[in-house]
C-alpha cells in the first residue's frame, strides 16, 4: 500500500516539473519559469488618436511626393515635372532639367530683352501670375517680375558669383548650389514694386505691394517660399520677394497653418 502511495506522489511531482519549468517550443515567451507578457489595451490617448477623424487637407496623392535616386550621394528628384516638386539643400533637381512648357506671362517685366529665359514660367504658373497680378491692379497695386526660369547653368554662373564676392559659407545662405534652385522649376518667380526701383531685398516686405502679396499670393496658388523665421526650416534667409507655385489648395494649407513647403510635407499623409 505504501509503495503504491509513494509511486503515486513520484508521478504527480514529474508531472508539476514537466508544467513549470519546460523551454520547449510550445512554451511561453519570457524567462523560463515567468508568466508570458500580455500587451497592454491602448491608452485613452491613443484611442483618441485612433478614431480621430482625417484631415482631408493634410492628405496628399502619391504623385505629388518626390521620386528620389541617390547618384554620387547626392538626392535627385526623378519627378521633377511635379507641380508639389520639394527643391531645397537636401533634394536636387537633375542637372540636365528643363520644363517642356515654358511660356512667357503677360504681366509687367523689370527689363526689357524680350527673349530673356528669366521671362519664361510653366504654363500652369504664368497662368495663375496673370491671374495675380490683374488682382493686385484692381486692388490699385503695381506688381513687377524680376526673374522667373533660370537654367542649371545660369544658377552655376550665380552661385560662383555670389561665392566670389561673399564667400561659400555667407553665399548658401541666399543663393542655390545648382540643381537646388527652385527657378529651374520653372514654378518660382521674384517680384518687386517700382516703389523701391524693382529691387530685390527685404524692403519689398514692408511695402504695401509686398504687404499685399503676402496677404493674397495664396489664393492664387503662390506662397512666399522663404518666410521671415523659418530660416532655419528652408535653409534660407527671408525672401518676400520669392514665390512658388504650388496650386490653390497647398498654398491655401501652407498659408492658414503658416507652413514651409518642408513643414507640409512632415505633416501631410501619403494616400
Amino acid at each position: 500500500m505504501n509503495q503504491r502511495w509513494q509511486t503515486a506522489a513520484l508521478m504527480c511531482l514529474l508531472l508539476v516539473g514537466c508544467q513549470t519549468g519546460g523551454s520547449g517550443d510550445g512554451g511561453a515567451a519570457g524567462s523560463p519559469g515567468q508568466p508570458a507578457e500580455h500587451t497592454a489595451p491602448p491608452s485613452v490617448h491613443e484611442r483618441e488618436e485612433l478614431n480621430r477623424p482625417v484631415d482631408p487637407d493634410l492628405q496628399l496623392e502619391a504623385k505629388y511626393w518626390n521620386v528620389i535616386e541617390v547618384r554620387n550621394g547626392q538626392k535627385v528628384i526623378m519627378n521633377p515635372d511635379n507641380i508639389l516638386v520639394l527643391v531645397n539643400k537636401e533634394q536636387s533637381l537633375p542637372s540636365g532639367y528643363k520644363p517642356a512648357d515654358l511660356v512667357v506671362p503677360r504681366v509687367p517685366f523689370s527689363f526689357a530683352d524680350p527673349n530673356a529665359e528669366k521671362r519664361r514660367m510653366r504654363a500652369e504658373a504664368a497662368a495663375a501670375l496673370e491671374e495675380m497680378f490683374a488682382a493686385a491692379r484692381r486692388d490699385g497695386i503695381e506688381l513687377v517680375a524680376v526673374s522667373a526660369y533660370r537654367s542649371y547653368e545660369r544658377q552655376k554662373v550665380i552661385f560662383a558669383e555670389e561665392v566670389r564676392q561673399k564667400g561659400e559659407k555667407n553665399a548658401v545662405q541666399a543663393v542655390a548650389h545648382p540643381g537646388q534652385s527652385e527657378h529651374q522649376t520653372g514654378l518660382a518667380v521674384d517680384i518687386s514694386s517700382r516703389s523701391i526701383g524693382c529691387q530685390l531685398t527685404e524692403a519689398f516686405g514692408a511695402t504695401k505691394e509686398g504687404q499685399w502679396v503676402a496677404a493674397h499670393a495664396h489664393e492664387y496658388g503662390f506662397i512666399i517660399r522663404y518666410p521671415k523665421g523659418k530660416e532655419a526650416v528652408t535653409g534660407y534667409k527671408y525672401e518676400p520677394w520669392h514665390l512658388r507655385y504650388v496650386g490653390r489648395k497647398a498654398a491655401a494649407v501652407m498659408k492658414e497653418r503658416g507652413m514651409t513647403m518642408e513643414e507640409y510635407f512632415q505633416a501631410v499623409k501619403k494616400v
